[in-house]
């Protein structure tokens, strides 16, 4: 009897919290058959003991979480979302996301799948531009009609046995269903759309730049030139959608870069610092300090204690 990729990691304790979510040993990895497939698809169930607090972290791949009961609270970015039942929500792929808590799930399904897995026969990036989950600027809760939830189950159901009955996963089938869940998705997400202002565009295309860009830029007129905008106009549109300003939004963007450089690799302060764009070590060290109130080397050793 083959041993399901799920069971594999209930035997993964040896390290400590930390060490355990970098490169391929972490945990989620262990899920995938192979390099390759960078997709799996479970009743959330199968991985509670998973369920921890976890540090600003990103990964290479979408993952979908649809909770049929119970609820789940996660921050993307800066913004706290709960999702509760017949709800989904869509973390993109290298948006970066942290657990403060765990929350009761009593039931629901959680797929993860690499980007390039939807760009096979039957996908393009045209098509997949019409689904704004899947965008960091996006919005990435929605909630199931009830007569949605029949058929988006029965998908996720075929994927879960795509991924657990058969000894090698057919991308192909997998993309096939999962741009059809996107489109009974996208039915939800139209059906509670507003309409959009001016300053709801500049600020989403403004979120996906600086999500871009943040390790090189760091200036806000830098943004608005590409945008097209004063620096003032860009400010006055993102503190109107957010409630921070485009300053802000540029620092806190700095901060959870480094924050997920320091919990998810094993390279120095100095190394991080110019990674987040940062010539001079000390004055990141300043500036992680203002931000956050503990040190960059403080904040990864807490981490390590966790």
């Amino acid at each position: 009897m083959k041993t399901k990729p799920a069971e594999k990691i209930k035997t993964y304790e040896a390290k400590g919290f930390r060490e355990k979510f970098l490169g391929e040993d972490n945990p989620i990895h262990l899920l995938f058959k192979s390099n390759s497939d960078h997709f799996f698809c479970l009743e959330i169930e199968e991985i509670m003991h998973m369920q921890h607090p976890v540090p600003p972290s990103k990964h290479s791949c979408h993952t979908l979480i649809f909770i049929t009961s119970g609820q789940h609270t996660m921050k993307l970015g800066y913004q706290e979302y709960t999702t509760t039942d017949n709800e989904i929500i869509m973390v993109p792929a290298g948006q970066i996301f942290s657990l403060d808590n765990v929350n009761n799930i009593h039931s629901g399904y959680i797929c993860q799948f690499h980007p390039d897995v939807l760009i096979r026969k039957y996908g393009s990036r045209e098509l997949l531009n019409e689904f704004d989950f899947l965008k960091i600027s996006g919005s990435p809760k929605i909630k199931l009609a009830p007569e949605d939830i029949g058929a988006i189950t029965n998908i996720l159901e075929r994927l879960k046995k795509e991924y657990s009955e058969t000894a090698f996963t057919d991308l192909n089938i997998v993309q096939s269903y999962l741009i059809t869940l996107f489109f009974e998705m996208n039915k939800n997400a139209v059906k509670t759309a507003k309409s959009i202002s001016a300053a709801e565009v500049i600020t989403g295309k403004f979120k996906e730049l600086i999500h871009d860009q943040i390790k090189t830029q760091h200036q806000v007129n830098y943004y608005s030139s590409l945008l097209n905008v004063t620096p003032n106009h860009l400010n006055k549109c993102v503190k109107t959608v957010t409630g921070k300003s485009a300053v802000k939004w540029i620092d806190d963007s700095i901060l959870l870069e480094a924050k997920y450089l320091l919990f998810q690799t094993t390279l120095s302060v100095g190394e991080i610092a110019t990674q987040v764009g940062f010539d001079d070590q000390s004055y990141f060290s300043r500036f992680f300090k203002k931000l956050e109130g503990i040190s960059p080397i403080r904040y990864r050793k807490l981490i390590d204690k966790s």
